[in-house]
């Protein structure tokens, strides 16, 4: 019997951290109560307090890493685009001569 990895939003992690936090019930029960695993509830919860410490939260922080992506490929098109720029100059200097 194989188990489906379940995916959960951004926001209902949040929502389930900050409503245990709220409750002051044992994490425990709180996350039995949610059908989920203690320590999952327990790793969204550290996730979420270092973001907090940090001045982020997960979807900046994602989208931050989507932008360095996206910016890296661009710089790697303009090197290639500067380098046959380059050829091309010195191609046409040698002509000219």
């Amino acid at each position: 019997m194989s188990k489906t990895k379940r995916r959960f939003s951004e926001e209902y992690k949040a929502e389930a951290v900050r409503a245990w936090r709220e409750s002051g019930r044992p994490m425990q029960s709180f996350a039995k109560e949610l059908g989920i695993s203690t320590s999952m509830l327990h790793r969204w919860n550290d996730e979420q307090r270092k973001a907090e410490q940090a001045g982020t939260t997960r979807s900046q922080i994602k989208a931050e890493r989507e932008e360095l992506l996206r910016l890296r490929r661009e710089n790697e098109v303009l090197r290639q685009e500067r380098d046959f720029l380059r050829s091309a100059a010195a191609y046409f200097a040698k002509e000219r001569k």
